[in-house]
């Protein structure tokens, strides 16, 4: 047969003295309210004092009836107290619109149980309620501390979760002002960028650099940046203000925070030209997409700046390769391919053939010949400035793309 649950040590006690306990604490209840809330204040002498309509303390309501509610479920056999949720639920409210953590809230209470079980022992001595039944009543005690704190938690994420969104909601509103295209009509666009950055406490900065970032996944955790970093992650490709993006150490700082995030910080701008480096930074996105810049990580656009100038404008090189590569037409692939290899080295060393030799890694005698080969098939249009610059430009943009090999 099972084992009999163990008796209750306050269930033994007479209900005749269970209730004389209970109508004493009652009776001590106004005065314990006062002198915990006293000894709160001069614990914690920073903590506001806020009022009721009529004037009364909150902190003094709340003590009050977390007392009242607890003596009178004395008489139940110390079965869990109800915790009356709303002022508790406004006390932990009250933390996230001071900007505090939960921490000196849970000390006030503790503080607050401490001195009530003091007050409640010294009625139990006099009434002769015996010591296991007060260590009963100490164990309920807290446990209805712990359901205190829960009201307040609860509380405090309802108000932090409200908070929360009310400022990504304000933080939205300044990045489409931020980041739009055309000014707003009316009024000074400076003055209404300051005025909603200072709604949510971000500091104006003199220069930005804006990120487009590319999810690794649905579900990826957004990355851990502060709040001095704008952060949208509404779009299908999130977005990320940097504010004063050359400072020392920010680069690092934003590639550990953004760590298993891929995309591209734009170059940094003046803060009212957000969007000219928000252009920049989608460009490398696109041409990570294709393959064409390095993936896996938030790479800086002033790092690629060569890839960005040349490869977006596809029809314009692609007409220029057509013009000043026509002398190749007439090769093979390969050959045309080591053609334009040599002429590309030649262009970047202006160097001889032992110089172009080098950078290739062939032997000098096979330069000499294709450098011949080059002059007889451009002719004096070679030695043009203008001819030699869009051949650089065409064949540095075949090399971006794969093209030709590696320098």
């Amino acid at each position: 047969m099972p084992a009999a649950a163990a008796r209750s040590a306050w269930q033994d006690v007479p209900p005749l003295r269970v209730r004389q306990f209970a109508g004493r604490a009652r009776e001590e209840v106004p005065v314990l309210a006062q002198d915990i809330l006293s000894a709160i204040r001069r614990e914690y002498p920073g903590l506001p004092l806020v009022l009721d309509e009529s004037g009364e303390p909150m902190a003094l309501i709340g003590i009050r009836r977390a007392l009242e509610h607890f003596v009178e479920n004395l008489a139940t056999g110390l079965e869990a107290p109800h915790v009356p949720p709303q002022v508790f639920q406004e006390f932990g409210r009250g933390e996230v619109l001071q900007g505090r953590s939960l921490d000196s809230l849970q000390a006030v209470y503790r503080l607050g149980i401490r001195l009530a079980w003091r007050r409640f022992a010294e009625i139990g001595t006099q009434m002769e309620i015996p010591p296991p039944a007060m260590y009963e009543l100490a164990e309920s005690g807290f446990q209805y501390l712990d359901g205190l704190v829960a009201e307040s938690v609860r509380g405090y994420a309802e108000a932090a979760a409200r908070q929360a969104g009310e400022r990504l909601r304000l933080q939205r509103r300044l990045l489409d002002l931020l980041l739009s295209e055309h000014p707003p009509r009316g009024g000074d666009r400076a003055d209404l960028l300051a005025d909603r950055a200072a709604r949510i406490g971000w500091r104006v900065p003199r220069t930005v650099a804006v990120a487009v970032l590319v999810r690794p996944a649905r579900s990826a955790v957004p990355p851990a940046v502060g709040d001095e970093v704008l952060l949208d992650m509404e779009c299908e490709q999130p977005r990320m203000v940097v504010p004063e993006p050359e400072a020392p150490g920010r680069t690092e700082l934003l590639r550990r925070s953004t760590a298993g995030w891929a995309g591209a910080l734009g170059p940094p701008v003046p803060l009212a030209d957000a969007v000219k480096s928000l252009r920049w930074a989608r460009t490398a996105v696109t041409l990570m997409e294709r393959g064409l810049l390095p993936g896996g990580e938030l790479l800086s656009c002033t790092e690629h700046t060569e890839a960005l100038v040349l490869l977006p404008p596809e029809e314009l090189i692609a007409g220029l390769a057509r013009r000043r590569l026509a002398p190749l037409d007439a090769c093979g692939p390969a050959h045309s391919r080591r053609l334009a290899e040599t002429l590309l080295a030649w262009l970047e060393t202006r160097g001889g053939a032992p110089e172009v030799a080098a950078r290739l890694g062939v032997h000098p005698q096979t330069v000499r010949y294709r450098l011949r080969q080059i002059r007889e098939l451009w002719g004096s249009g070679i030695d043009d400035p203008d001819s030699r610059f869009e051949l650089e430009l065409v064949l540095r943009t075949m090399r971006l793309r794969g093209e030709l090999g590696p320098a």
